[in-house]
């Protein structure tokens, strides 16, 4: 094995990707597994959206998993350790949902169906990897998905940013709390990538103007995303943690 292999490689990696049959989570899992680990990647649909056309050095696994399951969270997770000598890697934390509305029309149920998954999920998924990521042989991850919608103020997202704000809290809480417990939790940010969750709250007026503030004035593609994730479960990420990395295009760097 090369240097380059070393640093960056994911041989033999358990790795589990949640919110992994479409969009960027799907992206997160192919290079994952292009990389060389062995992916388990999680969604309530439990296939993914299209067949895979790219040649993988290790392989993913796709299965049905609702992440408010909490119950279905434990067993899933102990079938992957059991599977695999009783450890898990990585944990990238992807799920994740939105509503586009004004804030004061939000409902009760709004507000606890965005958080039940974006929070609550999340952190029972770290609960549930904890034991088995303390024993991976390397060191055990979690990347959290975050967003910019945890730094910047967006219209008609309140409960999401809300949501996504939490998400930095418990990165940086897990991260000093399990600092000597073998694992790094760090988080991603990304910016304006093509996703149906993104679709869902832009129209064309808003698409101009998120184009008009972000430096490069390009969306990002999945693969730019992916890159950060597979950095941050490689050997080369080793002394990492309770950080939060934006890829978005300088859009948080962007003043007047």
């Amino acid at each position: 094995m090369n240097k380059i292999e070393q640093l960056f490689g994911l041989s033999g990696k358990i790795v589990i990707v949640t919110g992994a049959s479409s969009g960027l989570g799907l992206s997160m899992a192919i290079l994952l597994a292009q990389c060389g680990a062995k992916v388990y990647g999680f969604s309530r649909r439990g296939v993914p959206e299209k067949e895979l056309d790219v040649e993988l050095t290790g392989e993913i696994i796709f299965e049905k998993l609702d992440v408010t399951d909490n119950e279905a969270l434990a067993q899933k997770f102990k079938e992957v350790a059991d599977a695999n000598n009783g450890t898990i890697d990585v944990l990238v934390n992807n799920a994740g949902v939105t509503i586009k509305k004004r804030a004061e029309d939000f409902t009760v149920d709004d507000w606890k169906y965005i958080h039940d998954i974006n929070v609550t999920a999340l952190f029972q998924c770290c609960q549930k990897a904890y034991p088995y990521l303390k024993m991976s042989k390397d060191i055990g991850r979690i990347i959290n998905i975050s967003s910019m919608a945890s730094f910047l103020g967006f219209s008609e997202v309140v409960p999401y940013s809300s949501s996504k704000s939490a998400v930095l809290g418990i990165t940086k809480g897990l991260a000093v709390e399990w600092a000597q417990d073998n694992i790094l939790v760090n988080s991603v940010s990304p910016g304006w990538f093509p996703s149906e969750m993104t679709q869902g709250v832009m129209d064309e007026n808003r698409k101009a103007k998120i184009l008009k503030r972000m430096p490069l004035h390009r969306f990002g593609k999945p693969e730019e995303l992916a890159a950060m994730i597979g950095f941050l479960a490689s050997p080369a990420a080793s002394y990492i943690t309770g950080q939060d990395f934006s890829v978005d295009g300088g859009a948080l760097a962007y003043g007047f």
